[in-house]
């Protein structure tokens, strides 16, 4: 039986992939440096560790990638700190929904665990979870399942009972792997057939979910 929702952050809670992106395409041409949105979106949903190998290869140059990164955080840090990312449509009211069926929350995410609480606080729903699991407390990022079966140790539910939420074809495989039932919500990238056809729900968007928590969680209240 369902009894838990684990949830990625970026991209699926909160609008930042777009952000981040751009922020980094910009840096990257500012500085001459060979960086398409294509090339770019092979990182989403890895953590930094994955994602900092995969972007130094397409840059092709250790100093160069460091340039790139220094940059693409400095216009990030500019564009957050004047609005902050927004949380996505029907976030707030699914978490309203779940909280209100007492179905524990955690959140699985590549990003930093300070990183999370940071974002989640400034778009007011960091309290919504009982647990957070963060890209740099395990040693591999998605799509391996660490991160996933961090969050569902934290929370006190085994993997098998607690509904994941995801926006990439890399979380989805991670919480799978980890034994749990996936709602995929694309976001930057559609996803794989075979994510599609693995996947429990697909859906477009948050704004459909609230409307399947009570059989998701049937007996839950």
């Amino acid at each position: 039986m369902l009894r838990a929702a684990i949830f990625d952050m970026d991209g699926l809670l909160i609008d930042s992939e777009r952000t981040i992106m751009r922020s980094w395409l910009s840096a990257a041409r500012e500085l001459g440096a060979p960086l398409a949105e294509a090339q770019f979106l092979q990182v989403v949903g890895r953590a930094a560790p994955e994602s900092d190998a995969i972007l130094l290869s397409l840059l092709g140059d250790h100093d160069l990638f460091r340039r790139v990164e220094a940059r693409a955080d400095l216009l990030l840090a500019q564009s957050s700190a004047k609005s902050g990312f927004p949380l996505k449509p029907g976030a707030a009211d699914l978490l309203a929904r779940l909280r209100a069926r007492r179905i524990p929350c955690a959140v699985a995410s590549s990003s930093a665990a300070h990183e999370i609480r940071h974002r989640l606080a400034r778009c007011g729903v960091l309290d919504f979870f009982a647990a957070i699991a963060g890209g740099d407390e395990v040693p591999r990022g998605k799509p391996d399942p660490a991160v996933y079966q961090l969050a569902a140790r934290r929370i006190g539910a085994p993997a098998p009972d607690c509904l994941a939420f995801e926006d990439s074809d890399h979380g989805m495989a991670a919480a799978a792997a980890a034994g749990m039932r996936v709602v995929l919500v694309p976001d930057l990238k559609q996803p794989t057939p075979q994510s599609a056809a693995q996947c429990f729900m697909l859906l477009a968007s948050l704004e459909h979910a609230e409307d399947h928590v009570d059989a998701w969680f049937r007996g839950r209240h």
